[in-house]
């Protein structure tokens, strides 16, 4: 759209993160987080939910939290920093799904040990 008026310089928009920012793309994470989940059981809203909870305890610490579409009862997350993907939970294998904080102290203690959970630290004793 052409209205006459000047494009406004990315610097003073309060949307743009500056440079170098935590917010700002350019400091994104590598660790890509994989959600496989069983289709067939329609665990797609699980998955989702499990996603956002990582996204958003993790912001831009992780690079991609990505679902993916299986069949037979799987759900399985998986984390890769860097040196291949490394198995953090299998339903079948398990016992059942994740529960939340405890997902979360293992994709910490990988990709972002300083970070603290909060109270999800506190309530498993551990120090904050």
């Amino acid at each position: 759209m052409t209205d006459g008026a000047p494009a406004p310089d990315p610097a003073e928009r309060a949307d743009v993160a500056p440079e170098g920012s935590a917010a700002d793309p350019g400091s994104r994470g590598t660790a890509r987080v994989a959600v496989e989940y069983c289709t067939q059981c329609r665990w797609l809203l699980r998955a989702a939910w499990v996603a956002q909870e990582l996204l958003q305890t993790f912001r831009t610490r992780l690079g991609e939290v990505a679902l993916v579409p299986g069949t037979g009862g799987v759900f399985r997350v998986t984390l890769d920093a860097g040196d291949g993907p490394v198995l953090l939970w299998d339903r079948k294998a398990d016992g059942g799904f994740p529960e939340v904080p405890d997902l979360k102290r293992r994709v910490r203690d990988a990709v972002a040990p300083d970070l603290s959970l909060g109270h999800t630290d506190r309530a498993a004793g551990d120090p904050v």
